[in-house]
């Protein structure tokens, strides 16, 4: 039988979000009904409010969460009712030209539930990134449910549902960093930290923090930042330079998304270095850049899809790191809230009061 539960629906462009009834259908062939713990409120969340990722208004809000498998439809095999899992958005396809080649991190066929969660009078809603978690409960397809140990905390679990796998993947996956690295990261906000905690788990010894936030550098600290650089005080380029010995950083994670911080990024790193955007830039940005300098520093620029995660591997070894101590997922909590308090969440956030406010139901 449907279920009715309680939703944060984004109605329309810039509109403050409201809390409303939502219908979940029974699962399908492939689908997940899961009972939502908690669920981080990241800035994505925010852009859809704002129609800066499309127009499909009404949107059922939230993707970064964690929750209990409630009941699942036929065919589904990988997980079962009572499960603890954290949802992705990125379910692979096992199919696809990426996956037959070995890189199912790149899945370009990823899967979202069929069917449609609907407000009470029958419209249907565009859950956010196919999640839909600011609810009660929430239709996933069931690849974008990821096992894991259910000792771990809820509101601490989920936020690797997003933000902070991103950076941590930016770092480890995509920037490859390795023991002994200098890495500098430039944004310290929620992915930023993030980057930085994957940078000390893989062995940096130099790891810099920039931001024009003297609070959030204090921040990146308790995240493994061995140095900080006010980008307001200091030439970023010179700064980073003078603390590897006049060479740059090995590895350059921009988490901001704008030209001016990529090109600090660019020449912030050491020859045969890597930059990495994961920082999102919006349609209209550009970069120019002289071809002699992209050509003369050699190394590499990559772009960070989602931390180039694959969560049935990735989510369950970060757990058990967070178990064990070694990765400090609760130190991005800022505060829990209720999901009538999303509104204000999202001012916080533009704000720069918090790394993460995490609605726990």
């Amino acid at each position: 039988m449907p279920q009715q539960v309680r939703g944060v629906v984004a109605t329309g462009k810039g509109k403050p979000v409201t809390v409303e009834t939502i219908t979940i259908p029974d699962p399908g062939p492939g689908e997940a009904v899961v009972a939502v713990q908690a669920c981080g409120v990241c800035h994505t969340d925010l852009h859809y409010r704002e129609g800066g990722i499309n127009d499909d208004f009404p949107f059922l809000l939230g993707h970064e969460a964690a929750g209990v498998v409630e009941s699942v439809g036929e065919g589904v095999t990988d997980v079962a009712p009572g499960d603890f899992v954290i949802l992705n958005w990125r379910a692979v396809d096992g199919t696809c030209r990426a996956c037959r080649r070995g890189e199912p991190w790149y899945c370009f066929s990823t899967h979202n539930a069929a069917q449609k969660m609907t407000l009470e009078s029958g419209q249907e809603l565009s859950p956010a990134l196919g999640i839909g978690a600011f609810a009660e409960k929430t239709l996933v397809h069931a690849g974008q449910c990821t096992k894991v140990n259910p000792a771990a905390k809820p509101e601490v679990a989920g936020l690797l549902g997003c933000g902070v796998m991103a950076g941590i993947g930016a770092a480890m996956n995509t920037g490859g960093v390795r023991r002994g690295d200098s890495v500098a990261v430039i944004g310290c906000g929620g992915v930023g930290d993030a980057a930085i905690a994957g940078a000390k788990l893989a062995g940096a010894t130099t790891i810099i923090a920039v931001d024009v936030d003297p609070r959030k550098l204090e921040w990146a600290k308790e995240f493994g930042a061995t140095h900080t650089v006010n980008a307001r005080e200091r030439d970023v380029v010179e700064a980073v330079q003078e603390l590897t010995d006049g060479n740059g950083a090995n590895v350059v994670v921009e988490a901001v998304g704008r030209p001016e911080t990529f090109k600090q990024a660019f020449y912030a790193r050491d020859l045969a270095g890597t930059v990495v955007l994961v920082g999102v830039p919006t349609p209209d940005m550009t970069i120019d850049l002289p071809l002699i300098d992209v050509f003369s520093r050699g190394g590499a620029t990559k772009s960070s899809w989602y931390g180039d995660c694959l969560p049935s591997r990735d989510f369950p070894m970060l757990i058990d790191l967070h178990l064990q101590g070694r990765l400090p997922l609760e130190k991005f909590v800022t505060e829990t809230i209720s999901l009538d308090q999303v509104e204000e969440a999202f001012h916080k956030m533009e704000r720069g009061e918090v790394l993460r406010s995490v609605v726990v139901l």
